[in-house]
């Protein structure tokens, strides 16, 4: 992990600032953070509070949290499965330091798990290589036999705990002008921004609610962009000798380094920060439809006997999205009985196959989003647990406008405000629906399809909105051709 790229996730400094510390560097030297102290830049405040955020290495194997044996274990089974023979190269692979990697090797020696291979020529240094004697070898197939994990220690149930209450949700401050910002290219009224503001930064749950097509997920998405915080997650825990897999690069978005390896700047030090750990921004995970209450519990791989973390677990510190809630397999009720205590009590109590209990602060913000009645799915005493109830509702024909004004240009049309007045006409008067936040992106498409297909520019006319229409509902969709064959009737 490198200063720089830390720092400008942390929005401290810009990627410009660490080039002009570098350049001051090379001129006087110092360590980055020095130089860019000096220049102004950030204060010896802000550089320490990055620097204490950040998890300290252990320096001896007890400070690891991890017993002797199973750290000899998982370095056996790196040498085994890996073909690691150098303690820089197992240091990569269990994310140790070099000094904890030097005393299990000190160990795996006084047992005579290994032998001496001879040295590896690095850029500037020799050291040793080492293979697995045949009492290391069988040592291995072992740990093996307990389970096939190979790969970064894991770390301690209760240092990720202490670690997720550490960093908070809650803890992040979201101004208004961060909410402005997010929801800039999306037509949301002055009312639902102070709305959604202290909902925000409670760091507790959220209920939208409202008609179909209206951007209830968009506003998830756009709050799952709205923090900023860099947090820590750790690769795996370990929990009564079982490893629980937490870290996936499909969830968790980890610091980016710089595109240029030049302006990464000082690396903070292995001996310095627990490898163990990722920066990551807060997670952000949606689930929909397909939501059961086993995919809430731990999943233990029966071939390779260890768990994978569901994916509230992997969302702890971020945001949970529960969409089209009242749609999943299993019913509202039970889904809302499992989510009683997590929310309430801000614990999340998880079991073992061996029938183990563990518990992890419950610290992420859930948004239940639906579009059916909140009142059939939920009992008042649940809706008490949900302290923020939004309503996502259908726009005003003014927003209406607005929102196919933008659609449109921002996919290469212009809608004149008759456009988009025959749009309103023919669905609010000759037929009976209301006005929906989809339905602009859904006619443009359909017009430009339309028009590709005839071999024309794409442009909007009776005949082609018309034929947008029709496939926006089916004719026993209700409201379909109400107000229309009423007045055809009155015109003849």
């Amino acid at each position: 992990m490198f200063l720089g790229d830390l720092l400008v996730a942390h929005g401290l400094v810009t990627q410009s600032d660490v080039a002009q510390a570098l350049e001051r560097q090379k001129a006087v030297g110092g360590l980055l953070g020095e130089n860019l102290i000096a220049l102004g830049i950030i204060s010896a405040g802000e550089l320490e509070g990055v620097m204490r955020a950040a998890p300290a290495a252990p320096r001896n194997i007890a400070q690891t949290g991890l017993q002797l044996p199973d750290l000899l274990n998982l370095f056996t089974k790196a040498m085994y499965a890996t073909n690691a023979e150098t303690p820089s190269k197992l240091g990569e692979i269990l994310k140790l330091t070099n000094r904890v990697i030097q005393l299990i090797i000190e160990q795996a020696n006084d047992r005579k798990l290994l032998e001496v291979r001879g040295g590896e020529t690095g850029y500037a240094l020799s050291e040793p290589r080492y293979g697995l004697s045949e009492k290391g070898k069988r040592w291995a197939l072992d740990a093996l036999a307990q389970n096939q994990y190979v790969g970064p220690a894991p770390v301690t149930l209760e240092d990720y705990a202490d670690r997720i209450r550490r960093q908070r949700i809650g803890n992040e401050h979201v101004g208004k002008a961060a909410i402005n910002r997010v929801f800039s290219n999306m037509i949301v009224s002055e009312r639902f921004i102070q709305q959604i503001g202290p909902a925000l930064n409670s760091g507790s749950s959220i209920l939208l609610y409202g008609p179909p097509g209206n951007g209830k997920t968009s506003v998830a998405e756009r709050i799952g962009t709205v923090f900023t915080d860099v947090i820590y997650i750790p690769y795996c825990f370990e929990v009564d000798g079982q490893i629980i897999k937490v870290f996936d690069p499909s969830v968790h978005k980890n610091v980016q380094p710089a595109s240029d390896p030049a302006m990464r700047g000082t690396a903070l030090r292995s001996e310095d920060f627990d490898r163990r750990w990722v920066a990551c921004r807060r997670p952000f995970v949606v689930t929909g439809g397909e939501l059961t209450l086993e995919m809430l519990d731990l999943s233990f791989n029966t071939l390779a006997k260890y768990y994978e973390a569901p994916l509230h677990v992997k969302a702890l510190g971020g945001i949970f999205v529960i969409d089209d809630f009242g749609r999943q397999i299993v019913t509202p009720e039970a889904l809302l009985n499992r989510w009683i205590v997590p929310l309430e009590s801000r614990v999340e109590f998880l079991k073992l196959h061996t029938g183990k209990g563990l518990s992890l602060p419950f610290d992420e913000l859930v948004i239940f989003s639906t579009n059916l009645k909140p009142a059939d799915l939920m009992d008042p005493a649940f809706l008490r647990r949900i302290p923020y109830k939004l309503e996502v509702g259908a726009p005003t024909p003014e927003d209406y406008r607005r929102i196919f004004h933008m659609t449109s240009e921002a996919m290469g049309l212009s809608a004149s405000d008759e456009v988009i007045n025959y749009v309103i006409t023919e669905l609010r008067e000759h037929n009976d629906f209301a006005l929906a936040g989809y339905q602009p992106k859904f006619i443009v498409e359909q017009i430009k399809s339309a028009s590709k297909f005839q071999g024309v520019p794409p442009q909007f006319t009776p005949e082609l909105i018309s034929m947008a229409l029709s496939n926006m509902h089916t004719k026993d969709t209700p409201g379909y051709g109400v107000r229309s064959t009423a007045s055809r009737g009155q015109t003849h």
